[in-house]
């Protein structure tokens, strides 16, 4: 291998990396989906409700048009 390039042919696509960023920050589910953890959960949680803290809890699911994106970088 020279370059990113194998030697046999000389022309082979360099592969494609996963982004580490968004492997640590997203979980893919059974059936595929992307989840997420909720912002705003880290500090500050006194004036915050306690349902408002027991919905930053629960992972959300990230959206169709995102997840497209996001299935780039994961490299799916």
């Amino acid at each position: 291998m020279v370059g990113g390039y194998s030697t046999d042919e000389g022309k082979a696509m360099p592969k494609q990396k996963t982004h580490k960023g968004t492997k640590k920050r997203v979980k893919v589910t059974g059936t595929g989906k992307l989840m997420k953890k909720r912002a705003y959960g880290s500090h500050l949680l006194t004036k915050k409700s306690a349902g408002r803290k027991r919905k930053i809890r629960k992972a959300q699911t990230i959206s169709a048009n995102e997840q497209a994106k996001l299935r780039d970088l994961l490299g799916r």
